[in-house]
């Protein structure tokens, strides 16, 4: 098993030009890893939603790409995003890190805990492009082949949990992001 900081180290050596949305407990390593224009932390009531906001910036943006970084109890609040990202076809890689727990609102297991599984749910949903990586070596040989290739597609990830995290703070604050953002993608 990996680290969220190992499986996160590994993309950002390789995400190239994509805009990455960050919630929760990713949001507090990406900035350390990363400091793009194109990095967007979503923290205020994200939990559930990042899939959102990465759908929307991938409808606006076809071709530049967007990857979200979702822990397994986000994606547990918003199931419903698998299905529309499906629907929608967009250019989006839906990474889920999945340790387990509620991370960072005291280490709680999430609702079916070792019994949920990502990658059937997301075939479910109609997703095609569907990945799975349970150990550092097997997601540094993946992730070419993960972002090789337009969205949607869903990674899941195995990584270690941590106990005692807090809510992250956002390095920036939120409107300072969204214009930075907007400004990388020529909007606004």
């Amino acid at each position: 098993m990996m680290t969220q900081w190992q499986a996160l180290e590994v993309l950002a050596r390789k995400r190239g030009g994509q805009v990455v949305i960050t919630t929760m407990s990713a949001a507090g390593i990406w900035p350390k890893l990363s400091d793009s224009p194109l990095d967007f932390h979503y923290i205020p009531s994200a939990m559930g939603h990042a899939t959102d906001v990465g759908l929307g910036l991938a409808l606006a943006h076809p071709k530049r790409g967007v990857i979200v970084l979702n822990g397994d109890g986000c994606m547990l609040m918003n199931l419903g995003g698998l299905v529309t990202l499906a629907h929608q076809n967009a250019n989006v890689v839906l990474i889920i890190l999945d340790n387990g727990l509620y991370e960072v609102t005291g280490g709680q297991p999430t609702a079916g805990t070792g019994r949920v599984h990502f990658a059937d749910l997301s075939r479910a949903a109609g997703i095609r492009r569907i990945f799975t990586f349970e150990t550092l070596e097997s997601w540094q040989a993946g992730v070419d082949e993960v972002l090789s290739d337009p969205g949607p597609a869903v990674v899941w990830l195995k990584v270690e949990g941590r106990l005692g995290q807090k809510t992250p703070q956002p390095p920036k604050l939120m409107r300072q992001q969204i214009e930075r953002l907007q400004k990388a993608l020529g909007i606004g």
